[in-house]
This record gives C-alpha cells, sequence and structure tokens, in this order.
C-alpha cells in the first residue's frame, strides 16, 4: 500500500508492474489474508498499529476485489486495467499531438519489437499492453534464475527505455509541465 501509493505518484509504468506483483503475491497465498498477515503484513515495517491496520485493510480489499472480479487465477483488476487505459489514451494524445518528437522517435523505434511480440501474444492486445506484458513476464523469469536469449534483453532495454519516456511525459502531463492540447 504504501509503495503502491509512492510509485504511482512518481512512476504509473513502475506502480502498474507493481500491483501485477501485488496480484501474483496475493493468488499465491491462496486470497487467504490470515496467511498473508502471519507472512507479510506482520513482518512488514510500519511506524505504528495505525499504519499497519491500514495496510491490511488494503489487502484485504485488494483479495474481495479479485475475488468480485473473478481474477483469483488470471487476469488484473479492473483498477490495473484502468491505468492500462489511461496510458493507452495517453499514448494516443502525445502521438498525435507531435510536441514531443522524441516519444514519437522512440516509440516508432521500438514497434518492430512490439510487432514480434504481437506475433506471440494474444490477438487485441494494445502496443501499451504488449510492453507491459513482455516486461512483467521478463521480469517473473529472471526471478526463477531462467536464462534469457541475448536478443530478448535487447528487446526488454529498447522496450524498457521507451516505457520510461512514456512514464516520464505521462507524469509531466498529469503535473500540468506538459501542455498536449491544441
Amino acid at each position: 500500500m504504501f509503495i503502491a501509493s509512492k510509485l504511482k505518484k512518481e512512476n504509473i509504468c513502475e506502480y502498474l508492474l507493481y500491483m501485477w506483483q501485488v496480484e501474483d503475491m496475493l493468488r499465491a497465498f491462496e486470497l487467504n489474508i490470515d496467511l498473508l498477515n502471519e507472512k507479510i503484513i506482520s513482518a512488514y515495517h510500519v511506524e505504528n498499529e495505525a499504519e499497519r491496520k491500514s495496510l491490511y485493510e488494503w489487502y484485504e480489499s485488494l483479495i474481495e476485489m479479485m475475488r468480485l472480479e473473478n481474477v483469483q487465477e488470471k487476469g488484473h483488476l479492473q483498477l490495473n486495467k484502468n491505468v492500462i487505459i489511461d496510458l493507452v489514451d495517453f499514448h494516443e494524445l502525445i502521438l498525435k499531438s507531435g510536441e514531443v518528437p522524441s516519444y514519437n522517435a522512440k516509440f516508432f523505434h521500438v514497434l518492430p519489437f512490439i510487432n514480434q511480440l504481437r506475433t506471440k501474444s494474444e490477438v487485441g492486445l494494445t502496443d501499451i499492453e504488449l510492453c507491459f506484458n513482455f516486461m512483467y513476464g521478463i521480469m517473473l523469469l529472471r526471478m526463477k534464475k531462467t536464462e534469457i536469449k541475448p536478443e530478448t534483453n535487447q528487446t526488454l532495454t529498447e522496450i524498457s527505455k521507451y516505457v520510461v519516456l512514456l512514464a516520464k511525459n505521462y507524469q509531466a502531463y498529469r503535473n500540468g509541465e506538459l501542455d498536449l492540447e491544441p
């Protein structure tokens, strides 16, 4: 909760990847708040018991949302899907505006990588979703200590640079530092 709140304010892309990780962690704990409390919440460093209670309630609400939205085994919470929707909308806005040529150039630079990912993924995913799915997949492979091919690492490097630019411009736009309106 505390990390998520900080990331959401500072870097929306890191926030989204973090929240996907939280979803998977909750699945690993079989959406069992008591087990999560025993293993994670009780061990979390907090300033006081009110913070611990807030953390508990945050996880409990995520678990409830996962059940209500039927994403106990796979998929993402609507609140995380909404972040993707916001990022896709922003991506389209920034491309159409032409106000940030470096963003457009970077996107068109990574587009062949994205199109390559498209051939290996679900039909109907946006360019932004493909980037996040790829980055998250590589993160999971690294956690499992799976060897990653050099060309896959190169793709990750290029897509990561693009996502950093997406996050930076999104933050500037949200803060009123980037005007994209005609």
